[in-house]
């Protein structure tokens, strides 16, 4: 693909993405904040920057590039905070200064921006400091300057600025020792990253949502990492914008740097004709107020006590490292479980198996030493993509994780799209309530090719391991019946096309009402149960669990769904049936063993939760 050209739209959305994606990896970029550039949390300030400018972008209706231009400067300026905030505002500025003038930008326009940018962010810093934001944004600038000569093709142009504004980022702990110290890069560069990230996913096309919410206005909090008190040599950051009554002078600009110059460090003064952003580390924020007056009225002051914020985070640091430590503990006690059979002191054995959501989950659950996969859901062959995987395709997914499982039980459970997962190239439709709705086996049953092709790919992957297959959302004994039509006329297939297979093991979740009522009469008819507690204490309580507003009316242990898993394993036991758990309850040790007193046979649970419930296991009598 090759672009050549942005026009206003294309650049509105592609800043909105930047902007998007920021906000979403702002606490990631949090983390990062070290001293000695204490800049609150850095994510939440330079979010909380581009996120003015958005929803001023976001309000613009068919904008020209020149009002793209003055929301995204304007609004960036207004909103800033922190350090690192007013200096991406700054880098705004400077962008918008070059590409208002054009109506489309292409790649010289760009290259220009770029340059503009970085030369309007080290003017508004009083004493730049390499190993920052600074030093990402000119690197990037300076790779435009390159590669504006060798193309035209903004995608590649693009992908490159970033590669190398990525690989500068990488260098900054080697600029700014703290940074090597603490093992992490620059927090502010970090954060211009994402963004220019965000806006190349939208060039390239890439869904997004580019709705931008109306949220208000955060102080934020001041965050100081690492080394002692000692070092925070002015306590208090300060900043706030000032209303000028008549545009500074740059004599008068001059002049108001320098004494606050006089009182702090950590300056960063913009001005324009109207407002004058001020950034401000210092020991007496009252003076920096009062200079600030005799040009204008203030607003949005904010004053963070550095030394304050830094003892809790050293508070907050000491409970981090001891909740660590009590984690990698716990992982000790556990890593005694691995290799042995999961069987209570009385000698019941119960099988402890895992769920997993695609192939490569199939490490962890070696990794964690379960017994087999209880619950392997084939959904994942299904989703994000815009057409139904063939048989080969499946058949290459099963039999490999069937291989690597080696001898270990394997349950696939067959098809369960719709209520949450969707996959529009099957033309579900939209539905009042989903979790009713046309999905799971009822979707099997009624396009039936959808479902034999996935059933041939699991008879003939039966014959490479311990496969066992299991039908979700089953509610009547007619289904299972029709199930077993299918199977058989598959089968049949496979044998008059002289294709190897098997026909494993087969069972049915137990996730209705309906099930558990009829679970007598089920069991007759297939090998195994699987319980699915999420969606049995949903419908049996009458609650959908995708509604936040009736999370407190969620109870998975409610005694009635406790008495439909029990009602569950008395009618498969009848039958002389095994009965496993596949849901969330599964992993739920302090329900073990209750489960356990009800005769139930397996648990699958995550792969990261079963040494946990080994250990359970086998502390009960």
């Amino acid at each position: 693909m090759e672009i050549t050209s942005i026009n206003t739209e294309s650049l509105s959305r592609m800043f909105l993405a930047g902007a998007k994606n920021l906000e979403a990896k702002k606490e990631w970029i949090n983390e990062l904040n070290v001293f000695p550039v204490p800049d609150g949390d850095t994510g939440t300030n330079m979010s909380m920057t581009i996120m003015s400018a958005a929803r001023e972008v976001g309000a613009l209706s068919n904008p020209t590039m020149k009002e793209l231009a003055k929301a995204i400067s304007s609004g960036s300026l207004r909103g800033a905070r922190g350090n690192s905030g007013v200096i991406l505002s700054q880098l705004f500025r400077g962008f918008c200064k070059v590409i208002k003038e054009y109506d489309e930008v292409d790649v010289s326009v760009l290259c220009d921006a770029f340059q503009k940018a970085v030369e309007t962010a080290y003017k508004a810093v009083m004493k730049p400091k390499e190993g920052t934001i600074l030093t990402v944004a000119k690197g990037a600038a300076d790779k435009a300057l390159d590669l504006a000569q060798e193309t035209e093709d903004l995608v590649y142009f693009c992908d490159e600025v970033i590669k190398h504004a990525e690989y500068v980022l990488s260098q900054t702990p080697e600029m700014l020792p703290v940074l090597k110290q603490a093992g992490v890069v620059d927090s502010g560069g970090q954060g211009l990253v994402q963004v220019l990230k965000g806006a190349y996913d939208s060039l390239l096309g890439k869904e997004i949502d580019y709705s931008i919410e109306e949220t208000p206005a955060s102080a934020g909090t001041a965050k100081v990492s690492a080394p002692a008190e000692q070092e925070i040599k002015y306590g208090y950051c300060t900043e706030f914008i000032i209303v000028l009554t008549r545009p500074l002078s740059e004599k008068e600009e001059k002049e108001y740097k320098s004494y606050l110059e006089s009182i702090g460090d950590s300056i960063v003064v913009v001005a324009d004709d109207e407002v004058v952003k001020t950034h401000v580390h210092t020991n007496d924020p009252g003076l920096a107020i009062q200079k600030a007056l005799t040009h204008g009225s203030l607003t949005k002051i904010k004053i963070d006590n550095m030394r304050e914020e830094h003892q809790e985070k050293l508070i907050k640091d000491a409970e981090k490292a001891a909740a660590q430590q009590k984690e990698q503990e716990q992982k000790k006690l556990l890593a005694n479980y691995k290799g042995r059979e999961s069987v209570t002191k009385s000698g019941r054995k119960i099988n402890l198996y895992a769920n997993i959501g695609n192939v490569s989950d199939v490490a962890y659950v070696l990794e964690n030493d379960a017994e087999g996969i209880g619950l392997f859901r084939s959904e994942f062959l299904y989703l994000g993509r815009d057409e139904l995987p063939d048989e080969t395709e499946q058949f290459n997914a099963y039999r490999q994780v069937l291989q690597m499982m080696a001898d270990k039980k394997v349950v696939i459970r067959t098809l369960d799209i719709g209520a949450d997962k969707k996959a529009d190239y099957l033309g579900l439709g939209k539905e009042d309530n989903p979790a009713l709705g046309y999905r799971a086996i009822r979707i099997c049953l009624e396009q039936p090719d959808i479902f034999k092709t996935q059933l041939r790919a699991l008879l003939r992957a039966a014959k490479y391991g311990n496969l066992s297959i299991m039908y979700p959302m089953i509610i009547s004994v007619e289904e299972v019946v029709s199930i077993k039509k299918i199977v058989a006329e598959v089968a049949e297939e496979l044998e008059n096309e002289n294709i190897p297979y098997e026909i494993p093991e087969q069972g049915i979740m137990i996730e209705t009402p309906a099930a558990v009522m009829l679970s007598e009469e089920l069991a007759e008819l297939v090998d195994f149960f699987s319980i699915g507690t999420n969606d049995l204490t949903q419908y049996t309580l009458a609650i959908d669990r995708q509604n936040n507003r009736l999370d407190r009316f969620y109870n998975p242990h409610h005694e009635a769904v406790l008495r439909m898993i029990e009602m569950t394993i008395q009618g498969a036991h009848k039958h002389g049936k095994w009965v496993g758990i596949c849901g969330e309850l599964g992993a739920d040790t302090t329900l073990t063993e209750r489960f356990i007193k009800m005769g139930i046979d397996e648990l699958s649970v995550s792969p990261s939760m079963v040494l946990g419930v080994r250990s359970r296991i086998c502390e009960m009598e």
